[in-house]
């Protein structure tokens, strides 16, 4: 097994840590599933989708809105839809892990007990941070470090560090993906036939 930690050694910048996940049986699954999850997606009324979020709103993303998100990726995420979006495709792609815990650090800097802190603290470093955490994060050996000597007394920015650092891999590759990927362009496709439709 020692290709694997090789390979695992040669994807340290990348985002997506499972080479193995990427055999070739999955790669044949991985255009399915985002087409089956973009079938939720578009449908208007799936109480089951990712998008019951929008509290069963009829609403899909106008072709404004799906433009804006190929402007940057701080526009992608600050829509719902577009941060939905980027989730399916992270999830196709088998490394929804970086989204997952961007978004539990932006809950995290909201919080303003103690208490409150302390448990979400610990609950982000045993799903995002420890070594072989269910969805672990790639971060160098200082920012890990940093992280657990701050557990005992967390504070709002306690995982700033390690936020940004997984903001700027998600920003530069797949951010740049999921602009180029057929789920973008469909997404596309489908607003503007919204827009013709009204």
């Amino acid at each position: 097994m020692n290709l694997v930690s090789v390979s695992s050694r040669s994807m340290e910048f990348t985002d997506c840590m499972k080479p193995t996940d990427l055999s070739a049986e999955k790669k044949g699954m991985k255009r399915k599933n985002w087409r089956n999850r973009m079938g939720f997606f578009l449908k208007i009324n799936s109480s089951q989708s990712i998008l019951h979020l929008m509290k069963n709103r009829p609403y899909r993303p106008t072709a404004d809105d799906v433009n804006q998100w190929a402007q940057s990726l701080d526009k992608l995420l600050t829509h719902k839809y577009g941060k939905a979006a980027f989730c399916i495709f992270l999830k196709s792609e088998f490394c929804e892990e970086n989204i997952e815990f961007w978004t539990a650090c932006e809950d995290f800097r909201t919080l303003t007990s103690h208490k409150e802190l302390v448990s979400k603290a610990n609950s982000i470093y045993e799903e995002f941070i420890k070594s072989e955490a269910p969805q672990e994060i790639n971060l160098d050996f200082h920012t890990r470090n940093a992280i657990v000597q701050s557990l005992n007394e967390p504070s709002v920015n306690s995982f700033l560090a390690a936020q940004r650092k997984v903001y700027s891999l998600m920003e530069n590759n797949s951010y740049p993906r999921f602009i180029n990927s057929d789920l973008y362009k469909e997404l596309c496709t489908a607003a503007r036939g919204r827009g013709q439709a009204h």
